[in-house]
C-alpha cells in the first residue's frame, strides 16, 4: 500500500512539475506589461532597470530554476498590479477560506442530495411507472444539456427578483451564500446522481442479486447492503472530477456574486495582467486538481478489495 502511494504521489508530483513549467514558459513570453504598474510612462531604461530587478532578464532556465528555488521556501514572489508589493502567498490566504468554504458546502450538499436522488433513480427504473427514474433522468439531462453558465444565470436571476435574496454575497451573513453554493452544486448533483443511477441498475442484474431476492432476502437490504455499496466503489473515481468541475465553476459564480474568493481574484489579475499573481493561481488550481485525482485514486484501491498493488493479479 506505501508503494503504491508512493508511486501515485511521485507521478503527481511530475504532472505537477510539468505543468508548472509550461505555465511559467507561456507566461514569460506575455508582453512585460504586466509586471509594471505603469508601463505607459516608463523609459525603456526604467524597463531594462525593471526587469533585471526582477531576473527577468536571465535566459528561460535560469529564470525556471530561480522560481523553484523560492517555491522550496514558500516565496512566489510579489504582486505587481493587484496589491503592489505585497507577497502573493499573503494575498491568496486571505481567499482561500472563502472559496475552500463556498467549494467544500457544495460539494457536500451535491453527495447528500445527488446520491439519494440516484438511488431513487435507481430504484424506480424496477416499478411500472418508473415516475422517480423519469423526473431524474429529466432534471440530469436538462443539467448536463444547458451550459453551466446559464442556469448560474438563471438561479441569479430567480433568487434575486422573485425570492428577494441579496445579489452580493457577504460571509458574515450566511443567506447570502445560498445562490452560489446552490449554483456549484447542481452540476455535481446531477454527476453522482447519473453514475449512481447507473451503477446501482447494472449491479440490479447480476446473478448475486438475483439469488438473494429468489431466497426472500427483503429488497431493501439487498438495494442497501448489495447493490449501493457495490455501486458506490466506481463512483468513488468521479468524486476527484466533481472537485474540478467544482473549482471551474467557481471561476465564474465568484465574479457573479463578487465573492471574495480564489476564482474571483484570478478572473481579476487576468484582467489587470498581473503575471505573479496569475502564475501562483494557476500553480494552486493545478495543485489541488492533481491532489483530488491523486486521493480518487487512493480511495478507489482502499474501499475496492479487487485492487491489488503489485504487478500481478489485476493491478491498476
Amino acid at each position: 500500500m506505501a508503494k503504491y502511494i508512493l508511486k501515485r504521489l511521485l507521478r503527481s508530483l511530475l504532472t505537477l512539475f510539468i505543468i508548472i513549467t509550461i505555465v511559467f514558459s507561456l507566461l514569460r513570453l506575455m508582453p512585460v506589461e504586466g509586471y509594471f504598474q505603469n508601463y505607459e510612462k516608463m523609459t525603456s531604461t526604467q524597463v531594462e532597470l525593471g526587469l533585471q530587478k526582477l531576473g527577468l532578464d536571465q535566459p528561460l532556465p535560469v529564470q525556471l530554476l530561480n522560481f523553484y528555488k523560492g517555491l522550496l521556501q514558500g516565496d512566489l514572489g510579489v504582486s505587481n498590479k493587484y496589491h503592489r508589493n505585497v507577497p502573493v502567498l499573503e494575498i491568496i490566504a486571505e481567499k482561500i477560506p472563502v472559496s475552500m468554504s463556498i467549494g467544500l458546502t457544495s460539494l457536500c450538499i451535491a453527495l447528500a442530495v445527488g446520491l439519494p436522488l440516484g438511488i431513487l433513480m435507481a430504484r424506480s427504473t424496477r416499478t411500472r411507472l418508473k415516475i422517480g427514474d423519469k423526473l431524474g433522468t429529466a432534471f440530469v439531462v436538462l443539467i448536463q444539456a444547458v451550459p453551466a453558465a446559464i442556469y448560474y444565470l438563471v438561479i441569479q436571476f430567480f433568487g434575486t427578483s422573485v425570492l428577494h435574496m441579496p445579489l452580493r454575497v457577504s460571509m458574515d451573513q450566511p443567506v447570502t451564500l445560498i445562490l452560489p453554493v446552490l449554483s456549484l452544486a447542481l452540476g455535481n448533483i446531477a454527476y453522482y446522481a447519473m453514475w449512481l443511477r447507473r451503477y446501482m441498475v447494472d449491479e440490479s442484474n447480476k446473478d448475486y442479486v438475483r439469488l438473494a431476492r429468489a431466497k426472500g432476502v427483503p429488497a431493501a437490504d439487498i438495494s442497501r447492503k448489495h447493490i449501493f455499496r457495490n455501486a458506490f466503489v466506481p463512483l468513488v473515481q468521479f468524486i476527484p472530477t466533481s472537485v474540478i468541475l467544482t473549482l471551474m465553476g467557481s471561476l465564474y459564480v465568484e465574479s457573479l456574486y463578487s465573492i471574495p474568493g480564489m476564482g474571483g481574484l484570478l478572473v481579476t489579475v487576468i484582467q489587470r495582467q498581473d503575471n505573479t499573481v496569475v502564475q501562483a493561481l494557476v500553480l494552486f488550481y493545478a495543485a489541488i486538481s492533481i491532489l483530488g485525482l491523486l486521493v480518487g485514486d487512493i480511495l478507489m484501491a482502499l474501499v475496492d478489495p479487487r485492487i491489488t498493488f503489485g504487478k500481478k493479479g489485476g493491478a491498476r
